[in-house]
């Protein structure tokens, strides 16, 4: 037997196995991990956020006061200005080309609205979500500055976030979605 087909019987040997567990119950039992979600938690807004803006709440904020909220939320776990910490580096030190370019701020993300996004949905990583939109706007304004990608004044918010240029936006291949013109 090939290598390829040999795979198809491990495949179809694994679904054989789980069909009579499925028929039994109804439901394959998983590794008990974790617990359930409760209802009031499940239905919690969060809305996507695109990368033309669209989903980006009402807020504000600046680098200077980005600042703040990232001393006090951000920098045990990222360092200071993003620059080393368990967390990860979040400013690069690196060229945005090359074999091992640094992951961060200014090549990681092709959209401001993403870093937006994910730091609105998974930061400070001790309460995720708890920060106020405000506070997510001046951090993304913050790590954008240091990044040199705007200006420490320049106010962000849901109009001016999505016109933000990301440095390596073309340095990303688009596989299924179309590049937008911004």
């Amino acid at each position: 037997m090939s290598m390829p087909e040999s795979r198809y019987v491990a495949v179809l040997l694994l679904m054989t196995l789980a069909l009579p567990a499925a028929a039994a119950g109804g439901k394959i039992a998983g590794p008990n991990l974790g617990q359930v979600l409760p209802n009031t938690e499940a239905a919690l807004p969060y809305p996507s956020i695109y990368p033309d803006g669209r989903g980006l709440p009402a807020g504000h904020g600046n680098a200077v006061d980005g600042r703040k909220v990232y001393d006090a939320q951000c920098t045990a776990c990222h360092g200071s200005a993003g620059r080393g910490g368990s967390g990860g580096q979040l400013i690069s030190h690196g060229p945005l080309t090359g074999p091992e370019p640094d992951p961060a701020v200014d090549n990681y993300w092709p959209f401001a609205t993403t870093l937006f996004d994910f730091t609105r949905r998974a930061m400070p990583m001790t309460a995720p979500g708890t920060l106020s939109n405000d506070e997510v706007y001046a951090v993304t304004a913050y790590l954008l500055n240091l990044s040199g990608v705007i200006g420490e004044n320049d106010d962000i918010n849901a109009e001016t976030l999505p016109k933000i240029r990301m440095p390596n936006r073309d340095g990303f291949v688009w596989i299924d979605v179309p590049k937008s013109p911004r």
